[in-house]
């Protein structure tokens, strides 16, 4: 299923994954990045852009909000999901009920 689109300058990149993991990445209708993961990947390929060959990173994972995705273009920011703190915030909800739980269990024994 494609995920997105993204068209720089002459280069169209898409981007396809399936829920299987399957993560494929299509320059100009051609397969330059190909990875199976379920948490996402890191795909790494070359392209031509104004005459020279520039390196990408294009990121893929999950968020709170679904799917994220990064993509980088000679070491420079294309594209930068926000990245969610739900993690963070989850992380502190349950150290603080584990440190209340424990604080009733050893005040109560």
């Amino acid at each position: 299923m494609k995920f997105s689109t993204i068209q720089l300058g002459n280069n169209k990149i898409e981007i396809f994954n399936s829920y299987l993991g399957k993560e494929t990445i299509m320059l100009n209708g051609k397969i330059v990045s190909e990875k199976n993961s379920i948490r996402g990947a890191k795909h790494i390929f070359k392209m031509l852009e104004n005459d020279r060959q520039v390196s990408c990173k294009l990121n893929l994972g999950y968020g709170a909000n679904g799917v994220v995705m990064d993509l980088y273009v000679d070491n420079v920011a294309v594209i930068e999901s926000p990245r969610s703190s739900f993690l963070v915030i989850s992380t502190i909800i349950i150290l603080i009920i584990g440190g209340v739980a424990m604080q009733i269990a050893y005040f109560n024994y």
